[in-house]
């Protein structure tokens, strides 16, 4: 297909608005360009599906995610956006309302809105519960319907204060799919009913997310970071500039043995990975102009706080098709495998065992490699958590879908793998819609899950209609109608595409109300 007919067939969509059909001409554009230069090596792994690009255009001339630091706006104001600082609870919410739009993302709506209750807490003088309630009921209400992008993250806790307490009423309420919503926990500061209100939420909606803070905030310096997207962990102030990911089950698949793989296979499609963010990284940075930016001007973000992600998925395959390179295992073949659902990676010991070591060397070739543009000069690992493409590939580290043991059994099994993955780790529990008469289940379920090492914790219940994707929001029965009337929130399409090529609801729902908190043997 042609450039013109790829932008007939966007201009004449019927389901696509005028600005959803303006975005995807503009991508269309953006890769009518040459790619930026790599080697052949380079090509031919994009080519063979071993690495990937996210899609994130010819020409990069945004960064991925974009972090600004609006505790800062909102002090200074801005002078080209020709705004005094905030004074009240009102300036505040329109403040960055206009910032909102001015934040880029490779989906060109912000991925981060800020720790939102510390930025109104200063605010909130003079204000009772119910005003409160009242203007961040709008605010949120404007949000999802002049953003609509369920990438979008709102970050509250560890405090317990009104804003924290208001905004988790809210997005029970109104349940929707943006913002999405992230709780930092932490327990030297998160009082139990605080985070009990939180896992009630999530049985009720299926946010927030909730992010082990003390964890999270070892790996960052001083100035903090910001959950984003699909539980992207990443500086305040800074971002992404751009994230590559490697498909473990297609470097699996070139190995010849286990040691093979180690020594030779991953080592060799990691530095190929590299170059490709290297060369991605040069052209934002060095051409692209945008750290002329205001941002940076007005010392919203700082370029040096911005670093690539290296990401991986396939963990679970991968660990398959070299455990059947085992002398011991001529019988076991990834066939098999996948034909007995409750063997190999998620359910065998020496699978897992064999998936930790991939974590920690992956660990290591992230940490003594040095990036150009990276946060203290290296690139963040992150356990990438699957796009609508992804066909036969489980995301991340993740157990393939279907083949979920226990809730407890599920953590235990996974655990291990959260210490190494500092841009961010995630899998989904789902859970037999029964935990919404006993949610005592489900805090018990996270609690546990976070003092065992989890640097995430994210649940869907059966049967509800809202629930979580990849890493982001969707209502069922939005996935319903898409195909008959498009959707004015732009991840609809991306999960409607999810749901017949990954397998996405075919996650076991399981019970655990009479389930205690996952013990986890040191």
């Amino acid at each position: 297909m042609t450039l013109q007919d790829n932008i007939e067939k966007i201009v004449t969509h019927p389901h696509l608005s005028p600005k959803q059909k303006s975005n995807y001409l503009a991508l269309e554009a953006e890769n009518s360009l040459p790619y930026v230069p790599v080697s052949e090596r380079v090509n031919n792994a994009i080519k063979q599906g071993i690495i990937c690009d996210m899609f994130e255009g010819h020409a990069p001339f945004k960064p991925r995610y974009v972090l600004p630091d609006y505790a800062k706006y909102l002090q200074q104001g801005s002078q080209y956006l020709e705004l005094s600082p905030a004074e009240d609870f009102d300036d505040a919410l329109n403040a960055l309302t206009i910032l909102y739009f001015h934040v880029p993302s490779v989906t060109n709506i912000p991925v981060y809105l800020g720790q939102l209750d510390t930025l109104l807490m200063p605010f909130t003088q003079g204000l009772d519960a119910e005003a409160i309630y009242r203007k961040l009921k709008r605010f949120w209400i404007l949000l999802d319907r002049t953003l609509p992008d369920a990438f979008m993250h709102v970050n509250i806790g560890p405090t317990d204060n009104i804003i924290c307490r208001t905004i988790l009423r809210i997005d029970a309420e109104l349940q929707q799919i943006a913002p999405n919503l992230t709780f930092m926990y932490d327990p030297a500061v998160t009082p139990d009913d605080l985070l009990f209100q939180t896992t009630s939420n999530i049985c009720q909606c299926g946010k927030p997310h909730i992010a082990n803070y003390p964890l999270h905030a070892d790996a960052f310096d001083a100035r903090g970071f910001g959950i984003v997207s699909c539980y992207n962990a990443l500086p305040l102030a800074g971002g992404a500039n751009t994230l590559v990911r490697v498909n473990l089950k297609e470097v699996a698949l070139k190995a010849n043995s286990i040691d093979d793989f180690f020594a030779q296979t991953l080592p060799y499609y990691s530095q190929l990975a590299f170059e490709l963010i290297e060369a991605r990284s040069a052209f934002l940075h060095q051409q692209s102009h945008f750290f002329d930016s205001f941002l940076v001007k007005e010392q919203l973000i700082d370029e040096s706080r911005f670093a690539p992600m290296f990401g991986i998925y396939g963990m679970a395959e991968a660990v398959n098709i070299l455990q059947a390179l085992l002398p011991s295992a001529a019988e076991v073949t990834t066939t098999n495998v996948a034909s007995k659902p409750n063997t190999g990676y998620g359910h065998n010991l020496d699978a897992n065992e064999l998936g930790f070591r991939i974590s920690a060397a992956l660990d290591n070739i992230v940490k003594s490699t040095p990036v150009t543009y990276g946060y203290n000069g290296r690139a963040l690992l992150h356990s990438q958590s699957g796009i609508s493409l992804d066909k036969n590939v489980t995301p991340g580290v993740r157990i393939p879908y279907g083949s979920e043991p226990d809730p407890i059994s599920h953590i235990q099994a996974l655990a291990k793998h959260h210490q190494y993955y500092t841009a961010g780790i995630s899998d989904i529990l789902t859970i037999d819609e029964t935990v919404k008469a006993n949610p005592q289940a489900m805090f018990q379920l996270c609690k546990g899950a976070l003092s065992s090492g989890f640097r995430e914790f994210s649940a869907n219940v059966a049967n509800n209609d809202l629930v979580r994707v990849t890493g982001y929001m969707v209502k069922r029965s939005d996935i319903e109608t898409f195909k008959q009337c498009g959707s004015r929130t732009n991840t609809t399409g991306l999960a409607a595409e999810a749901a017949i090529n990954t397998g996405i609801f075919q996650r076991q729902a399981r019970v655990i109300a009479h389930e205690q908190a996952p013990f986890i043997h040191e």
